[in-house]
């Protein structure tokens, strides 16, 4: 089921005074977001000083109003954070009402415990430091694990990019489907997102993680002969799990491969990996800049402008966002 958009493709309707200003690592999107807010961005100062630190200004007047701050935590990863906490405290500074971080896509979310011992958990400390540059709110879309939503003190809303996607598949694929979970980890996810498309049945390919991003895939468990298999993951890091994925499934007699994936990270080496695979198309959102030299034929984006701009205007207007998925 798509989201419960009030006014599809037009400029939504607010209460009382919100302002919306942009970070730099994903300015396109936030542009999107104020157009379909009817909201210009608001006026910042983006600089670094001589010595690499930083330099942030709000350049109007911020005081009482509903501020929303739109910055992915995407690579250059430490930097883009660090301006999204300078300027949630230049804001808390300037007396903003209510500061909202929305952070399309939440950097360090994978390293939410301890694999082995004398381990950070990470997305803890990310929280921590949100709320303590002065985040009232955090808005941010399909969490690697649902549960750092419980790192935090202040209220988290969690956007769910599947329906978008799903509908995105369903436009160019029709043929008798298997949603297929590349982990164990992720059979919640693909389950889901099989309950968004018409007959489409689940399968898992089980696979042993031996390093961070160095994989080696174990078993098919489902029917995937003569169907069209659809790969489910939260991120596309170097591409591995994919590319072993989509292997394993042709193997066993897929008529076809695709995947949907919410977030593109798209470390060194992944695109001309995924290019080079039997992946017929990867839809990916626009959580995180596609840069130059993306295969555009391998990689269909799939907007979130209008999914982010809703809930801003939920949040403002003191609505549900739960409302949105129902």
């Amino acid at each position: 089921m798509a989201p419960r958009f009030s006014r599809p493709y037009e400029a939504v309707t607010l209460d009382g005074e919100l302002k919306v200003f942009a970070g730099s690592s994903n300015r396109a999107l936030a542009e999107q977001i104020a157009m379909r807010l009817d909201q210009p961005l608001g006026s910042v100062t983006l600089k670094q000083f001589p010595d690499g630190e930083a330099r942030v200004q709000i350049n109007e007047n911020v005081r009482g109003t509903d501020v929303f701050v739109i910055q992915s935590t995407s690579a250059p990863v430490d930097e883009n954070l660090m301006q999204l906490l300078i300027m949630i405290d230049a804001l808390r500074r300037a007396s903003a009402g209510r500061i909202t971080a929305v952070i399309p896509y939440f950097g360090y979310a994978r390293q939410e415990k301890k694999s082995t011992g004398r381990e950070p958990i990470t997305a803890k400390l990310v929280a921590n430091l949100l709320e303590a540059a002065g985040a009232n709110r955090v808005m941010t879309l399909d969490l690697h694990a649902p549960a750092v939503q419980g790192f935090f003190d202040i209220p988290v809303d969690h956007l769910q990019a599947s329906p978008l996607l799903a509908d995105a598949l369903h436009r160019v694929v029709s043929d008798k489907l298997v949603v297929v979970s590349p982990d164990a980890g992720g059979v919640a996810r693909a389950h889901d997102f099989s309950q968004r498309l018409e007959d489409a049945s689940l399968a898992v390919v089980f696979k042993d993680r031996m390093a961070p991003d160095e994989i080696q895939t174990l078993p098919v468990v489902g029917d995937v002969a003569d169907r069209t298999a659809v790969l489910v993951d939260d991120l596309i890091s170097t591409g591995g799990t994919l590319a072993e994925g989509a292997r394993s499934l042709l193997d066993r007699g897929a008529n076809a491969v695709y995947a949907c994936v919410i977030h593109g990270v798209f470390a060194n080496g992944a695109l001309p990996m995924l290019a080079r695979s039997g992946l017929e198309k990867v839809f990916v959102t626009d959580s995180i800049p596609l840069y130059n030299g993306a295969d555009e034929g391998k990689i269909a984006r799939v907007e979130t402008a209008q999914l982010f701009a809703e809930a801003v205007r939920r949040v403002h207007n003191d609505e549900s966002i739960t409302a949105m998925f129902e």
